[in-house]
């Protein structure tokens, strides 16, 4: 055989090695057949990294020929021919993007980011594709056109709402020179924003605090020193202590950490994750905040913000200043008074020095000591993840009949996940909850709700959710159980109300489902359940220590109401401080030409922050607006906690599990999802428009 022939035949084989191996990925995926696993749930044990893109690939393809039947249709437009047909396209890749999402952000890999950064762009043309295709939208505003005389349900005339005001607000109505430019818009959009995260975790996983001198651990406690041991050894320091900028690791290290030279350190890299170097973010975010303003004006609108809050119940941009302003001077003022305090117990303590933001957390605990006799870790010991887990899963079981059984034979995505089949009183099948608690370096930081399923129906049946929370809490340390912080032990029964929202959705459409509302309405459901975790009786019940099992001691509870708006005034300040940055980025009506640095500095002087807080997220790290879907957004937390606190203001006055209460914000909010305006349905539920001064109480600026 002549080498020639031979090089012939190895690429031969070569390429059919290679056929047979694509071949192998497209017969094997797991996302071309239905999921053959108890309740329908993804089959994450059989799921693999190159199973993805020919996934993508199949999917968009699909929902293109199935959009382009409907746009194409003989027959003319109606409801159900164009505007349901297009709500029930795309199923594929509704599946493969749910769990897609959910992988990359909670143990995604450099396989996922690769492909997270190849298939944004692709995903934002396939959007463009739909909402700028002509002879579609022309199917659509007929069926629009014609609403008044097709007596439809509110849920079902809220999906044409939808539907019709999508296209609309993504460019249907521009010309053809203009749509080419919206989708150069989006095409980067789709791109900086994937960086802009993928940058985050980066530089977040990036750093270590080595501590090589036990003697600089003065103050910690045991658990946060055996825990930063574990993360040496497993980073090979082995005989060292290593600190990270997970919350869990950073935060008590700033509150207890007696070395104010290392809580300036590590401070430092905290403020400023993604603000130079390999990972900075400080130039892409000055372009997605320039990009936005572009794409608002193509659009008609002098703002991005007025683009985003036409469809918020703020409405505009006008009523959310008012709301940050309206909280501000009552909270900077009490943020002055908490500073004063801080300096003087520095100089108390034979300090000369002015109170830096790496000082605060230090120094407000040793206040909380000696003011209220009360230590974040006398607490902590009360609150075993376990403990917590089971305690909302209590409130849910009095509120609403829930029970909650703990499943072994489910498919996991990582083995800290656990599964639990929800149930109703009579037993009938709600959904499926997973749970994922802590932090690697894997998992984006933050907490949140994803769906791997939402609920909607078909021919009368109700399919039932899958939902996921995903935090990063205090993991377990040794032989000792996760035990949380009081603040952890909220955020554990914040992201529950998002989970009840997504499994107790009660509609038809999927695109209205359970979180399916805007932003300053979807956290409701979660800022409501924390008053539940933080009522006194509530706490009696599920607070146990963890080897005793006994109740948390009355007190403790005691302490805990007497301290509890201690610190609001830092707490809302820094808080409002980001919604006020956020909002300064998207209300500009001409591009920025200054860095991020100069222009965050300009915001927040000229809102009035001190110089010992900073914003709860600076710029380069603010994923929530650059990466996470609430740009000019932010303030929603502030704006649904004037409706929470206002609505368990309802059950304070009936009781805390008053049945006719629960069922009313049940029917009224949680089955509702997006099918009708948020202010009808909370005005249903409540009988009035809320009164902020539930919210002022709570936070002690009355």
């Amino acid at each position: 055989m002549n080498r020639n022939c031979f090089l012939l035949l190895l690429t031969a084989s070569a390429i059919s090695l290679v056929s047979f191996e694509n071949h192998r990925i497209a017969t094997d995926n797991p996302f071309f057949a239905s999921y053959d696993t108890p309740f329908g749930v993804p089959p994450f044990d059989r799921i693999k990294n190159d199973h993805f893109k020919p996934a993508f690939e199949k999917a968009i393809q699909r929902h293109a020929a199935e959009v382009d039947s409907i746009a194409n249709l003989a027959e003319p437009p109606t409801f159900d021919n164009t505007i349901v047909a297009l709500e029930n396209a795309g199923k594929l890749l509704t599946r493969v993007s749910y769990v897609f999402s959910n992988l990359n952000s909670s143990t995604t890999n450099p396989t996922l980011q690769a492909l997270d950064k190849e298939i944004a762009p692709i995903l934002a043309a396939h959007r463009d594709n739909i909402t700028l295709n002509a002879q579609l939208f022309e199917r659509v505003k007929a069926v629009w056109n014609t609403r008044e005389d097709l007596e439809l349900s509110s849920e079902a005339a809220m999906l044409l709402e939808r539907t019709y005001k999508n296209f609309v607000r993504n460019g249907a109505n521009l010309t053809d020179k203009d749509k080419a430019t919206l989708r150069n818009i989006n095409a980067q959009l789709a791109e900086l924003t994937t960086q802009f995260g993928q940058n985050v975790l980066a530089a977040v996983n990036a750093y270590e605090l080595v501590v090589d001198k036990e003697e600089d651990l003065s103050g910690l406690p045991e658990n946060l020193k055996a825990a930063a041991a574990e993360t040496a050894e497993a980073k090979g320091h082995d005989g060292k202590w290593v600190f990270t900028l997970s919350n869990s690791s950073v935060m008590p290290f700033l509150q207890y950490a007696d070395n104010r030279e290392l809580r300036r350190k590590i401070w430092e890299a905290y403020k400023n994750r993604a603000g130079s170097g390999e990972h900075d973010n400080s130039g892409i975010l000055i372009r997605i905040a320039n990009l936005r303003l572009q794409k608002a004006n193509l659009l008609g609108y002098p703002t991005h913000a007025h683009y985003v809050l036409e469809e918020a119940m703020a409405e505009n941009p006008v009523n959310v200043k008012k709301l940050l302003d309206d909280l501000w001077a009552p909270a900077i003022k009490k943020a002055k008074e908490e500073a004063y305090d801080i300096q003087k117990t520095i100089e108390a303590s034979g300090g000369s020095f002015q109170a830096a933001p790496y000082d605060w957390h230090y120094y407000a605990e040793k206040i909380r000591r000696e003011r209220f006799s009360l230590s974040e870790e006398e607490l902590r010991p009360y609150f075993s993840l376990e403990a917590v887990r089971q305690g909302a899963f209590e409130v849910a079981n009095k509120l609403y009949g829930l029970s909650f059984r703990k499943l072994e034979d489910l498919p996991i995505y990582h083995p800290e996940v656990e599964t639990y089949e929800v149930r109703e009183a009579d037993g009938s099948h709600v959904g499926i909850f997973y749970v994922d608690y802590f932090p690697r370096e894997s998992k984006r930081s933050g907490a949140w709700m994803n769906s791997l399923r939402a609920q909607y129906t078909v021919d009368g049946q109700r399919i039932a959710p899958v939902i996921v929370n995903v935090c990063n809490f205090t993991p377990p340390v040794g032989d000792q159980p996760a035990l949380l912080t009081f603040d952890e032990a909220n955020t554990l029964f914040h992201e529950f109300g998002h989970a009840l929202h997504g499994l107790l959705s009660n509609v038809t459409y999927r695109s209205l489902a359970g979180t399916a509302v805007s932003r300053d309405f979807v956290e409701l459901p979660s800022q409501i359940m924390e008053n539940w975790a933080e009522d006194p009786a509530v706490l009696k019940k599920y607070a146990r220590h963890y080897e005793t099992g006994k109740p948390i001691p009355d007190e403790l509870i005691a302490k805990l109401e007497n301290a509890g708006t201690f610190g609001q005034g830092f707490a809302t300040v820094e808080y409002l401080a980001s919604s006020i940055l956020d909002y300064d980025y998207h209300t500009i009506t001409e591009p920025i030409t200054v860095s991020a640095q100069v222009f965050e500095k300009t915001s927040m002087t000229r809102a009035g922050l001190i110089a010992e807080i900073i914003p709860r997220h600076s710029s380069t790290y603010f994923q929530h607006i650059f990466s996470g879907g609430y740009s000019a957004g932010y303030y929603s937390y502030i704006w649904a906690e004037v409706l929470d606190a206002d609505a368990f203001a309802v059950f304070k006055e009936n009781g805390l599990y008053d049945p006719a209460s629960a069922a009313s914000f049940r029917d009224n909010i949680l089955e509702k999802g997006g099918t009708e305006k948020p202010a009808e349905l909370y005005r249903r539920f409540r009988g009035q428009d809320p009164n902020p001064i539930h919210l002022m109480r709570k936070r002690g600026l009355d």
